[in-house]
């Protein structure tokens, strides 16, 4: 790795992105116009440690997850996202591997949406990217590593989701994430991280190994548009969840509303607002 280089591309595209840009506050006093290395290392979902170390050339051999997570948060173009990984020692994501980005045009519409609770899935329904209101309702990390991003690792081996389900409707989730997930598998047969995956899952979980063998599941089954969600501070929210598909990046974006003037969309409010104070606290 040309880590002093990394550094110093890394500290160059950090100076020239605007807060705003990133929907974080532009008053105040500001010694640059650009984004403050903490910033930078919240919206990567890193340490403000990690970043400096970097940054200064003193940690080497960023992992691609990190990589990706500095362009995003860069809000790099794909000829600078590809010197980026040059930089870091890593061959940029082919098209034969699960798209993992989330592009320019995706990011400014997410910007657009941040009152509403949104996440970003790639297609083997791991987490790419949440804003503070889809934590705030949905308890996530923004910050989790490894598995515990992927959504059919939490639901079937982690902590679950919030959303109240019967056991009925409980067993059809289960079998439509895992049916996705084939589905995934059969379009990136090259993909070693997707079938790694498939490998820790079916050792962590009976159910799943039973699922993925199972000749039967049907790849286009879903899960309901409504759904009930039970946070721990305001009780039960009933919302409707819209899953909107980037079909040329493999993208799923998930988008949280409750009917305007209803007590759901009060308590979605409530829930929004005591999520995000206590993650800045």
């Amino acid at each position: 790795m040309e880590s002093s280089e990394f550094g110093r591309a890394v500290r160059r595209w950090r100076d020239r992105v605007p807060p705003g840009a990133v929907g974080l506050p532009t008053g105040g006093r500001r010694r640059a116009s650009g984004l403050r290395r903490e910033e930078l290392a919240s919206l990567a979902g890193i340490s403000a440690d990690y970043l400096t170390r970097l940054e200064q050339g003193r940690a080497t051999s960023p992992s691609a997850q990190v990589v990706e997570a500095l362009a995003r948060a860069l809000r790099l173009g794909d000829a600078e996202r590809e010197l980026l990984f040059e930089l870091a020692g890593h061959a940029a994501p082919g098209r034969d591997v699960v798209p993992r980005r989330i592009p320019p045009s995706v990011q400014r519409l997410l910007d657009r949406f941040a009152n509403t609770p949104v996440a970003v899935f790639d297609a083997t329904l791991t987490l790419i990217d949440a804003n503070p209101p889809y934590a705030a309702l949905m308890g996530v990390d923004r910050a989790a590593q490894g598995l515990e991003r992927n959504a059919v690792w939490r639901n079937l081996v982690g902590t679950g989701t919030r959303v109240v389900m019967t056991d009925a409707e409980r067993d059809d989730f289960h079998a439509a994430q895992v049916a996705q997930l084939r589905l995934t598998a059969a379009r990136y047969p090259a993909d070693r991280s997707l079938a790694r995956l498939v490998r820790e899952l079916r050792a962590a979980s009976p159910r799943f190994a039973t699922l993925w063998d199972d000749p039967g599941l049907d790849p286009a089954r879903e899960p309901g548009r409504e759904k009930v969600v039970e946070h721990p501070a305001v009780g039960r929210i009933r919302l409707d969840c819209d899953t909107l598909v980037v079909a040329g990046d493999d993208l799923r974006i998930l988008i949280y509303t409750a009917e305007p003037g209803t007590a759901d969309a009060d308590r979605l409010a409530l829930a929004i607002v005591l999520g995000t104070q206590s993650l800045v606290e």
